[in-house]
């Protein structure tokens, strides 16, 4: 038995949706264990391509089973709608191959709106959020006023809990000029959705117990990056879970000894969706070519990611943070016509040359980036299936990057088909 995390190292969008789809071949569960409907994973298969935004990755592929762990905030409307798109295209989603934890959290739609009033006032300060009310949902789950997925099994328990949550709400809301949330409307809601939610609802922490005396496989899938981490990002331009790979224990109900590989995915260059620091940000035609060439467009929100040269400072970083055991590089092929290609090394802050991210904000966007130069290679990578068939300056570069960060290169990925990809060791055989 293997069960591999997957965690992006960057800011998020390294394409973790390929990998996890690639692995879910030999996985049998595969499971979301943070994060909410502002995480977006797009597969091609066969030609088609799929947009997922709760849904695990896993249940494009007959004979898994995809899960939605207890760590995971769940907008019920916005699960129902996206379990309705996945199947105009094919895709078969039942009790017997869908299951969300019972104690799941629920956004509800005066979390989208408070997230919205936020962001509006924020003005320069604002995070640069998906609107999508998954902070002020976390927030209610540590302030214990959130409703659960098992809270719609009851409707004087939900009523209940419906009021205690509103009664804070409200006050906000009359504060703001902003009209208050009818609890019984609400409900009515609530209660109309809740038989097609609660079909799908287990223990996840039993279900993983029995899966793992019965020998399976489990791929943990993580959404954004640990960068984004609420802990160990570039707080406060941060999302609201913590992404690092040990979230996939309690983010499940398994114990850490249930992770036995730490896959982190990791872009041949670095992107960024939203505000905050990036220290090698590149606003010029560089910056331009590789947004055009790497679609660098967000999956859920089709916002357009910032880009610049690979952070070799942060990847590595990372990689301790998260401890990572192998990096899956993608999008090697977007650097193909570029010239002369850069990596980040070393950190200049005030003078003095630093080794890794300094934990403010105010550090974090004084810091100048130091890098190392590499020859471009000037020929299409796209489709290369062996490092043999690479040009020598794209192998040069990968083991640079894999001698900078410590971390060994297990695959890389040279386009968006899953079978274009390049699989130097594979974890579930380690």
């Amino acid at each position: 038995m293997k069960n591999i995390v997957v965690v992006g190292s960057q800011w998020g969008d390294e394409g973790k949706g390929k990998i996890v789809d690639w692995l879910s071949e030999e996985a049998d569960i595969v499971i979301r264990f943070q994060g909410g409907h502002n995480a977006g994973h797009t597969l091609v298969i066969d030609g088609t391509t799929y947009k997922l935004r709760l849904l695990p990755s896993g249940i494009v592929r007959d004979g898994k089973i995809s899960i939605i762990g207890n760590g995971v905030v769940v907008d019920p409307w916005a699960l129902l709608e996206e379990i309705e798109e996945i199947k105009l295209k094919g895709i078969n989603v039942s009790e017997e191959n869908f299951i969300i934890s019972e104690s799941a959290n629920l956004i509800l739609p005066f979390h989208k709106e408070m997230d919205e009033i936020r962001e509006d006032a924020a003005g320069k300060s604002k995070i640069g959020t998906t609107r999508r009310g998954i902070g002020p949902a976390y927030e209610d789950k540590v302030g214990r006023r959130s409703i659960r997925v098992m809270d719609l099994r009851s409707e004087s328990n939900l009523d209940h809990r419906l009021e205690n949550v509103l009664l804070h709400h409200n006050a906000i809301r009359k504060g703001l000029g902003k009209k208050i949330f009818k609890k019984d409307q609400l409900k009515k809601e609530l209660l109309e959705i809740a038989p097609k939610i609660l079909k799908f609802s287990q223990p996840v922490w039993l279900k993983i117990d029995e899966y793992k005396k019965k020998g399976k496989k489990i791929l943990f899938e993580g959404a954004q990056g640990v960068l984004l981490d609420v802990d160990h990002g570039t707080y406060p331009f941060v999302t609201s879970s913590n992404t690092v790979a040990s979230s996939a224990a309690t983010g499940t109900g398994c114990g850490p000894n249930s992770i036995n590989y730490v896959l982190g995915i990791t872009k041949a260059y670095t992107t960024r969706v939203g505000e905050g620091p990036f220290p090698t940000e590149l606003k010029d035609d560089t910056g331009k070519l590789l947004g055009t060439r790497g679609k660098e467009f967000g999956t859920v929100t089709s916002r357009k990611r910032r880009c610049g040269w690979f952070d070799g400072v942060l990847v590595r970083q990372t990689i301790k943070i998260s401890g990572i055991n192998g990096i899956a590089l993608t999008k090697l092929d977007v650097l193909d016509e570029l010239d002369e290609i850069k990596m980040c090394v070393q950190y200049e802050l005030d003078g003095k040359k630093i080794d890794y991210l300094p934990a403010t904000a105010e550090d974090q966007l004084k810091i100048k980036p130091i890098y190392k130069n590499f020859p471009g290679w000037k020929v299409s990578t796209s489709g290369c299936k062996n490092i043999e068939s690479l040009p020598e300056n794209a192998v040069k570069y990968i083991y640079a990057i894999e001698d900078f960060i410590g971390a060994k290169i297990s695959s890389i990925s040279t386009s968006p088909e899953r079978d274009d990809t390049i699989l130097i060791e594979n974890p579930f055989d380690l």
